[in-house]
C-alpha cells in the first residue's frame, strides 16, 4: 500500500483539507485498497483538535468530508509513509531538519510540486485571511491532489 502524508503547521487548515480532497479522490476512483493518506502538523499547537471551522465550512461547500483530529509530525512518519508533502517551504525545512530524514524511504516534496499551475510554490496559509483565501487554497489543493494521484497511478 502506498501511504501519503500531508503536512502543514498546525494541522487544522491546509493539510486536513488536502487529506479530505485526496481521500475523496481515492474513494471516487476505488483506490483505497492500494493508497491511503493522513495529515499532520509540524507544531504541537492543536493536537487532538478538529480542523479550523472555516476549513470545515469550505470543505462542506465543496462537497468534501473531513474526518480528522490534529496530530504532530513524528520521526515514525519517515518510515510509515512513502510520500511526505509539506504545504510550504517552512514546513519542508522543519521536516528536513530531523536527523532521521537521511535514512527515510519517503519521497519528500512540496505539495505544489504536483500542481499544474504553480509548481514548486507554497500553498498559502489561509488562517489569517477570509473565505476567499480558503477557497483559493481549496483550488490549489484540488489541482495538486489530482496531479499527485495521476503520478501515483501512472
Amino acid at each position: 500500500m502506498t501511504k501519503v502524508l500531508f503536512v502543514c503547521i498546525g494541522n487544522i487548515c491546509r493539510s486536513p483539507l488536502a487529506e479530505g480532497i485526496f481521500q475523496q479522490l481515492l474513494d471516487e476512483n476505488e483506490l483505497t485498497d492500494i493508497i491511503s493518506c493522513d495529515s499532520c502538523g509540524t507544531s504541537n499547537y492543536h493536537i487532538g483538535g478538529q480542523p479550523d471551522s472555516r476549513t470545515q465550512a469550505n470543505a462542506a461547500i465543496n462537497g468534501v468530508s473531513l474526518n480528522h483530529k490534529a496530530r504532530q509530525f513524528t520521526v515514525n512518519d519517515f518510515s510509515e509513509f512513502d510520500y511526505i508533502l509539506p504545504m510550504d517551504t517552512n514546513n519542508f525545512h522543519d521536516v528536513m531538519e530531523f536527523p532521521e530524514v537521511s535514512s527515510s524511504k519517503a519521497s519528500i516534496k512540496l505539495m505544489r510540486d504536483y500542481d499544474t499551475e504553480g509548481k514548486g510554490q507554497d500553498v498559502p496559509d489561509p488562517y489569517f485571511g477570509g473565505d476567499e483565501g480558503f477557497q483559493n487554497v481549496f483550488y490549489i489543493l484540488e489541482r495538486s491532489c489530482r496531479g499527485l494521484l495521476k503520478k501515483l497511478i501512472s
